[in-house]
């Protein structure tokens, strides 16, 4: 008598090493932290928000002076890839806070990260990314409004918000930008803190922020949303909430980063 034959089941995929199983409001766990560590001595992340206001305001002179205002909507929306960069101070007060150690602003201006080099190497590919990015919105406009010369920054505004083709150039410009941004993000969201406190070389640092990020999806997609709002906001007051958004979101993306870390890079 012939016995049956087995059943044959479909082979389980293995559970990635770097997935946490955090649910989407783990993102708001996140903020509530970093709002904590922004309250703990105050004085130095409020500090911190205002010199980064000030560096936006002088970039965007720098812009206006050399005709290229124009550009500031894409450059701040470049300001989400190199924002992690711009965060590392207030990585460190986070990091100190944990230590139950107190931190000065010298100490958050003059952080010395664990792979210096590396996180420089890692600047200048995002930065690159920047650079590319800006690249494709004097394209987009070119496409959409023709090779003529450029009108200028008022008319350009004028141009882009009054006109079919300006709405379209903003839908187009929104879905470009956001593949960028969104590439960006998950490049650099966990690699910059990682760097910060490991002796790793940037590659590796970039693939595992990727491989974090995208085996974490609900909660990483929550940050991404938390942090376009408080961007948004800041942009909606000529960027003077950037001094409180900007240490609060700082600090929870470390904390966001202590919760991927929780096995070790």
């Amino acid at each position: 008598m012939l016995e049956p034959l087995p059943t044959l089941q479909a082979p389980q995929p293995a559970p990635s090493r770097l997935a946490r199983n955090l649910p989407a409001t783990a993102a708001l766990t996140w903020l509530a932290e970093g709002w904590a560590d922004m309250r703990a001595a105050p004085g130095t992340s409020l500090a911190y928000g205002v010199f980064l206001v000030l560096v936006s305001y002088a970039v965007l002179w720098v812009l206006a002076a050399s005709g290229l205002l124009y550009l500031a909507l894409p450059a701040i929306a470049g300001f989400l890839i190199v924002g992690p960069f711009l965060a590392l101070g207030l990585y460190e007060k986070s990091r100190r806070k944990a230590l139950g150690e107190k931190t000065s602003l010298g100490q958050m201006l003059l952080v010395r990260p664990e792979s210096t080099a590396q996180l420089a190497f890692a600047g200048l590919m995002l930065g690159m990314l920047v650079l590319f990015w800006l690249r494709a919105a004097d394209l987009l406009y070119a496409l959409f409004f023709g090779m003529a010369p450029f009108p200028g920054a008022a008319d350009a505004l004028t141009n882009v918000l009054t006109t079919p083709r300006g709405w379209a150039l903003l839908l187009v410009g929104a879905a470009v930008g956001g593949l960028f941004a969104a590439f960006a993000f998950a490049l650099s969201l966990f690699s910059v803190p990682m760097m910060m406190t490991n002796r790793v070389d940037a590659l590796t640092a970039l693939g595992l922020s990727f491989g974090m990020t995208t085996q974490n999806l609900a909660p990483c997609l929550a940050w991404a949303a938390i942090i376009t709002t408080g961007m948004a906001v800041s942009a909606a007051t000529g960027l003077l909430a950037l001094a409180v958004v900007f240490p609060v979101l700082g600090h929870g993306t470390w904390h966001a980063w202590q919760a991927m870390n929780r096995d070790g890079p």
